[in-house]
């Protein structure tokens, strides 16, 4: 079998992280098959999927087209559009010539640009997977260019049933398959490295018997950063906390991120001044969150999945969660992670506060989430569904699209 994965990005996000365990699983399970990885930009996942025996190759977006987004609002990304339209055109054009000499089996597409680039470009016939890591119906200009292509896409792979159920209210003649992300469970690990977060972040050490609380993600503006840190500012006087920051921009995407500079004044404006720590992209991101006590994830709109939740759950760490969209499905509150409203700055702060002050709490919350990683997040798991899926591509004659099926049963996470 000879598949191709397309990806805009070579830093990385959720979507990143979640593919490189994707194709570490691919590759256990089928070490004989010949993998490709086309990237929009080079960046660590190129060197990380070499490692594994995949093929990479670098088409870097001409720049517009790495700036596209809908973050704007529908007239102005239409207009970015327009601007893009010949470069993009060239571009396809490349990338079609280039798929047909390798004639791939199967084209595994991630994110949304690739997922219409994949489509346009594809040999005759050739089956598309779109792996859809992200809520369609928000997207304006994608979910409409989405539906233009839809007939060429033999299967989407959603990550979750809350994605599924999106992407099925739009398109629902497109077979659609819920799959979930997997981890890493010897690297991100309860034992190994731990790293020097405030020396990172440019500290002083933290007294003895701090509690240190981190926020692990990109600066997408919807990651929850001003969440967090408004929950750090409203803990009572004497909670022994300090938090860290821990990621950076990665896209290139216009409009889409936060900037260290504003979360700085951020914190400084709450009178966070050595309270938090900015210890920007930290490649080794276990040993980060083992050298954290407690993990938020803070985001304030419904999350596709939350790849830092199970990845802070396999090392054993507390975890506390924003509680909505795909997200809600990786835990059990009070189980195996805590929870907390959306965007609620105040309930986040009380489950920092109980975590806080609650030893025993958090190694059990540690466990519970370290043995549900183990149940339900390992690849092994993930490579026996998603080839399956390649396999059922596979035995269909050319140009036969399997049926439409509803979304497919995961099981229940449970302590």
């Amino acid at each position: 079998m000879r598949i191709i994965y397309l990806n805009p990005c070579g830093k990385l996000g959720g979507a990143e992280t979640s593919l490189r365990e994707l194709l570490a699983a691919v590759r256990a399970a089928e070490p004989a098959w010949e993998l490709w990885l086309v990237l929009g930009e080079d960046g660590p996942l190129a060197a990380i999927a070499r490692d594994l025996g995949v093929n990479v190759v670098l088409r870097p977006f001409p720049p517009g087209l790495a700036r596209l987004g809908d973050a704007g609002g529908g007239l102005k990304a239409l207009w970015s559009l327009l601007k893009t339209a010949i470069p993009t055109l060239r571009y396809t054009r490349n990338l079609a010539d280039w798929l047909r000499r390798i004639r791939p089996d199967i084209i595994h597409t991630n994110g949304f640009k690739m997922h219409l680039l994949g489509a346009w470009s594809r040999p005759h016939r050739t089956p598309v997977v779109w792996h859809i890591h992200d809520y369609v119906s928000s997207r304006r200009l994608m979910n409409s260019l989405l539906g233009i292509f839809r007939r060429s896409c033999t299967v989407a792979v959603a990550n979750s049933k809350s994605v599924a159920l999106d992407l099925q209210s739009l398109f629902k003649e497109l077979r659609i398959v819920a799959i979930y992300n997997a981890v890493d469970l010897d690297r991100f690990s309860p034992t190994g490295e731990k790293l020097d977060l405030d020396a990172a972040a440019g500290l002083g050490p933290a007294p003895a018997g701090t509690i240190r609380a981190g926020l692990v993600a990109t600066f997408a503006r919807w990651k929850g950063h001003t969440v967090f840190l408004k929950a750090l500012a409203r803990l009572s006087a004497g909670v022994p906390v300090r938090g860290y920051i821990i990621g950076g921009p990665i896209y290139q995407t216009e409009g889409s991120q936060r900037t260290l500079a504003d979360l700085r004044q951020e914190a400084d404006n709450l009178g966070l001044s050595g309270k938090v720590g900015f210890t920007g992209f930290l490649e080794n991101t276990a040993a980060a969150m083992r050298s954290l006590d407690l993990v938020v994830h803070a985001s304030t709109q419904p999350e596709p999945f939350g790849m830092v939740i199970i990845e802070a759950m396999a090392c054993g760490r507390a975890v506390i969660a924003s509680q909505a969209g795909g997200a809600s499905e990786l835990f059990k509150d009070g189980q195996n992670a805590l929870a907390h409203p959306p965007a609620d700055s105040t309930i986040l702060a009380q489950q920092i506060e109980r975590l806080s002050n609650d030893e025993g709490l958090r190694s059990r919350l540690g466990a519970a989430g370290r043995m549900t990683a183990e149940r339900l997040y390992k690849r092994e798991r993930l490579a026996k569904e998603l080839l399956a899926v390649y396999r059922e591509i596979k035995a269909q004659p050319a140009g036969i699209r399997p049926e439409p099926e509803a979304r497919k049963s995961l099981p229940a996470v449970s302590n």
